[in-house]
């Protein structure tokens, strides 16, 4: 109130003064509207690169529906495992269980956020289906059986296992993790964010899986007409595959977090975006809630689409005008993916996808520690929210293992920490499951636009930059919070015509109680005037008469 009643003090002074400080005012407007008196914000500007010299708006092509794929529900080629699954480092000795909570965790008050879900729905995340579309999930016991086999676009798995259920890489157990893990013991700090959810594992793609060799036929025996060939180094039948080298070196092996990550159509290695889409169109048709993607392409802007672009286009517009949430990744900078630093913000020279396409995707940036955004973190437009990326803890992936993990080795290198925005994307794929469980009636836009419209927006023009998006996500707001588009939304509630039953009782008894109170009130109003009247009327005493 007193907020109003100061701004009704100051309109009525300027109204006071607008007759003396009129031509005042118009010169100060003029100067204000001028163009060149202040500058305009980045996304209010004319682009500075013309695209016919090169520049490309950040702005994909309209979804042609037409493209979308028809569901092989098989690896697009033959695969082979080149290099050894992930196993459980023996670097140091034993293992020592790791029992504080995760930074990002504490940062995004998730036990509070569970303590919430409890409260009002008895569980957090129970019923909902999130889709892991990613290296395959292992069923590690802190999932508690709550891990489907969705497909798999790489291989038929070894050891009697269901498709998408072996992880060789060990990336998509630790995605997984983020969103559902439940350790039994309480001394344990991490936690999922949606602990009750299920998953669904759809293996789309494999770093340790390449494209199987094409058998040669065999050499014709050898005559003096056709003598046998120069022995060469150089002939593809002479090279060992690997095995030593790389992701599954014995003595310690771990998922790639760095140097871009989980990248699609990489040389010869598992994972196309044509499988990419196929694999949403299915987690779709499978009854997923929220389809979590910690892969994705980086790729020079060249002014154009490409066939399986579209086609993934196509694949996550049908996924959310089915009512399914789609989070991605942002990607990490790395050899092949240059952050987006140029000049002009609208015109990126690396696209990604599928962030690419923020119409329909949640695109999730990582930030660290101070909570600036990460270094390895791709900016660029399509930026929806960003969650924590750094230094994570997750389930160790290795096959048998019991316990987490948050050190990797990558290609025999010493250990680093996990990072990457393939692990701030289930955060938020985890908090999406959890809006879906209490707002059962928000359309997957709706849920989209919640996480968006809660979260702690940049101060840049319109809440959102290039490097966070709308902000970190908030889960306590996107529980809680009134969203104002919600609102306009909402529908009257017609109320329940459960009335008392009508009074039928004999009323002369209540008509004879009331005449009465009213007679006796007229009968005080009369003898009260008529005393005041007789008191009035009365002679006044002459001065210095005694009244006998």
């Amino acid at each position: 109130m007193a907020v109003a009643r100061k701004s009704r003090g100051t309109r009525v002074r300027h109204l006071g003064l607008a007759g003396r400080t009129g031509t005042v005012l118009l010169a100060a407007g003029i100067g204000v509207l001028s163009p060149a008196s202040v500058a305009l914000p980045a996304w209010a500007q004319q682009s500075s690169v013309a695209p016919d010299a090169g520049g490309y708006y950040a702005t994909p092509p309209r979804v042609d529906p037409s493209k979308k794929p028809n569901d092989s529900g098989k690896p697009d080629k033959t695969y082979e495992k080149k290099t050894e699954c992930v196993q459980r480092s023996k670097l140091g000795g034993d293992q020592v269980d790791i029992k504080n909570r995760p930074w990002g965790q504490e940062y995004l008050q998730i036990e509070k956020v569970h303590q919430l879900m409890r409260g009002a729905e008895k569980s957090v995340g129970g019923g909902i289906k999130v889709a892991v579309i990613d290296t395959g999930v292992s069923a590690h016991p802190y999932f508690g059986g709550r891990v489907e086999s969705g497909g798999d676009y790489v291989a038929t798995p070894g050891g009697g296992k269901a498709p998408g259920l072996e992880d060789c890489d060990g990336h998509g157990t630790e995605v997984a993790g983020i969103i559902a893990a439940n350790p039994p013991d309480a001394s344990i700090g991490f936690r999922g964010v949606a602990p009750d959810a299920t998953i669904l594992s759809i293996r789309q793609s494999s770093q340790n899986y390449e494209e199987a060799e094409k058998k040669e036929e065999p050499p014709p025996p050898v005559s003096s007409n056709n003598p046998a060939p120069p022995s060469s180094s150089n002939n593809p039948g002479s090279q060992l595959p690997p095995s030593s080298q790389g992701n599954g070196a014995v003595g310690g092996t771990s998922p790639g977090q760095d140097k871009g990550g989980r990248q699609q159509e990489q040389g010869k290695t598992a994972g196309t975006l044509t499988t990419l889409a196929q694999a949403v169109v299915r987690a779709v048709d499978q009854g997923s809630n929220v389809i979590n993607m910690s892969v994705d392409n980086c790729r020079a802007a060249s002014g154009s689409i490409t066939k399986g672009e579209q086609e993934l286009q196509a694949a996550v517009n049908y996924a959310v005008n089915r009512n399914v949430v789609v989070v991605a990744a942002a990607g990490n900078v790395g050899d092949k993916c240059p952050q987006n630093d140029q000049p002009d913000p609208k015109a990126p020279k690396t696209i990604v996808t599928p962030p690419w396409f923020s119409e329909d995707v949640l695109s999730v940036a990582a930030i660290d520690e101070t909570g600036g955004v990460a270094e390895f973190s791709v900016h660029g437009p399509w930026v929806s929210v960003a969650a924590p990326g750094t230094k994570i803890i997750s389930l160790d992936p290795a096959e048998g293992s019991s316990s987490l993990a948050n050190l990797t080795i990558e290609g025999g290198k010493d250990p680093g920490p996990i990072q990457g925005t393939s692990f701030a994307a289930p955060y938020v794929a985890g908090v999406a499951a959890l809006v879906r469980q209490k707002f059962p009636e928000l359309s997957a836009r709706d849920v989209m636009n919640r996480i968006k419209a809660t979260a702690q927006h940049p101060a840049a023009p319109g809440g959102r930059d290039n490097f966070v998006g709308f902000g970190v996500i908030d889960p306590i707001a996107a529980l809680t919070a009134i969203v104002p588009s919600e609102a306009d939304k909402a529908k009257p509630v017609q109320l329940p015509a459960n009335l008392p039953p009508a009074n039928d009782r004999d009323p002369a008894p209540m008509i004879v109680a009331l005449a009465g109170t009213g007679g006796g009130l007229v009968a005080l109003l009369v003898t009260l005037f008529v005393v005041h009247s007789v008191r009035r009327n009365r002679p006044a005493a002459s001065p210095g008469r005694k009244t006998p």
